[in-house]
């Protein structure tokens, strides 16, 4: 039924071999293997250093119905007020002393009046408004106060849930 052709070649294969030539021709196609390994790297580098650029002071803030602030274009300036009463600008410790030259130091350099403050929930109401006098004397008045969402509404219904 089927035909076959056979070679008269002594080669055995029934293919001739094609001899190198002497000059190597040029790659046309383009690799973009180590391009993919170096994305993958700099995705992983950046997947873990994402949680690490947030304020890395522990606090347990109380929980309310509040939705967030919008962003702006320039990074807000946290003070941080502990459960052992420690204060603190971003991450660095400051004495309640020298707050407002601090602060008044800072907010000479920045564009914003714009300052968050984020304060422990076990923290005595009184502090937490004598931290808010020192930031409005250091030279900000937009102040906004740091809470997780999530928290109980006036009615006593939690805000995720609608109960």
């Amino acid at each position: 039924m089927g035909a076959s052709v056979t070679s008269s070649d002594n080669s055995g294969g029934g293919k001739r071999r094609k001899r190198r030539s002497k000059r190597a021709r040029p790659m046309s196609e383009i690799n973009v293997t180590p391009f993919v390994d170096v994305m993958l790297v700099l995705l992983i580098i950046f997947m873990v250093a994402a949680p690490l650029l947030t304020v890395g002071v522990p606090v347990e803030l109380p929980e309310t119905a509040a939705e967030a602030l919008p962003e702006t274009e320039e990074e807000p300036l946290t003070v941080t007020l502990t459960a052992d009463a420690r204060i603190l600008i971003q991450t660095t410790e400051v004495d309640p002393t020298g707050l407002i030259p601090q602060l008044q130091a800072v907010a000479a350099e920045r564009n914003s009046d714009r300052i968050f403050l984020r304060a422990d929930g076990e923290i005595p109401y009184e502090s937490v408004m004598q931290v808010m006098g020192a930031l409005n004397a250091g030279g900000f008045r937009n102040i906004g106060l740091v809470t997780d969402t999530g928290g109980p509404r006036l009615d006593g219904t939690l805000a995720d849930t609608g109960n």
